[in-house]
């Protein structure tokens, strides 16, 4: 197995697996908040990592993936934590603070990782792997706080916009979702995503992120 491989999910392991398993239990938790305990009652208000892997999304298709387009391109899912959102209080509005909890779960965890780079930087840590687990970090909770924000059912964003748009456009958006998976795959495969919207709102995170991160570094400094 190629060594660069092996380092990579070496690096990368902790950083996903946290990622991907707090951004599901926190759908779940705010769902289950609002009214809805379909997820905590299946057992997926949880920060076991079993709970949410899915074998196709989570493993299989990344490494294959990974192995196809020799790293140039990798997208992977974890199982989707199921929300009733006729069973909230409140279906349009709390089902939006639903689906914003889980970007924004990541993005507080890349303010954790951030913070872990920069005490390993004053502390004078240099051990590459633990530099490269808080790069790494940073890096997957940017992204999948980016990437779920895409304004697209069944994506996190998509829900956010139905839940801001007058009641007969949002209707019509949500018609959009048992199509939504391929539509996303296309504009991914054709970099329309990557163009359009995960560079500039990913530049956006990470100067947001550095002006959090800006007190602490000048308090070391």
């Amino acid at each position: 197995m190629d060594p660069t491989l092996i380092q990579n999910i070496a690096v990368y392991a902790i950083p996903v697996l946290f990622a991907i398993t707090l951004h599901e239990a926190a759908h779940g938790y705010v769902a289950k908040h609002f009214g809805d305990d379909t997820a905590y009652v299946m057992g997926r208000v949880s920060i076991n990592p079993l709970r949410h892997i899915d074998p196709i999304g989570t493993i299989a298709m990344p490494l294959l993936l990974y192995f196809a387009t020799k790293g140039a391109f990798v997208f992977g899912y974890a199982k989707p934590v199921p929300v009733r959102f006729d069973r909230l209080r409140d279906p349009r509005w709390h089902g939006m603070w639903v689906a914003l909890a889980g970007p924004t779960t990541n993005f507080v965890q890349a303010i954790f990782w951030g913070v872990l780079a920069v005490v390993f930087a004053v502390g004078g840590v240099n051990e590459p792997f633990l530099i490269g687990m808080a790069r790494a970090g940073i890096l997957v909770n940017m992204v999948m706080a980016a990437f779920n924000m895409f304004p697209l059912p069944p994506l996190d964003g998509g829900r956010v916009l139905a839940a801001l748009l007058p009641p007969r456009m949002a209707l019509g958006l949500s018609r959009i979702e048992p199509f939504g998976f391929f539509i996303v795959m296309a504009l991914i495969i054709s970099n329309v995503i990557t163009n359009v919207w995960m560079r500039p709102i990913m530049a956006l995170l990470f100067q947001l992120l550095q002006w959090i991160l800006s007190p602490l570094q000048m308090l070391f400094s």
